[in-house]
């Protein structure tokens, strides 16, 4: 993975998690901590909606929806495991 791409994983992850966090009331960590929430949800973003075979496009903005929505998901179950 080159330099630029790390930069542009981190920032897309960054503006997710924001985002996250933003629809996500209540299962936030602040923003740091929201951030990277973020870049851990883009990675499971991707594993997630291609096993299940969808796809959201191409270029920055899909790139965006598809980390904020597996920051969602990482959100629900942290909440859901703090909840036990």
């Amino acid at each position: 993975m080159s330099m630029e791409s790390l930069l542009i994983t981190l920032v897309i992850g960054g503006i997710a998690g924001w985002l996250a966090g933003l629809i996500v009331k209540g299962f936030g960590f602040g923003i740091i901590g929201n951030i990277i929430i973020g870049i851990i949800g883009a990675f499971v973003g991707a594993w997630a909606l291609g096993m299940l075979g969808i796809s959201i496009g191409g270029g920055i903005v899909g790139a965006i929806i598809n980390a904020m929505i597996g920051a969602i998901i990482v959100l629900l179950v942290i909440g859901l495991i703090k909840r036990a």
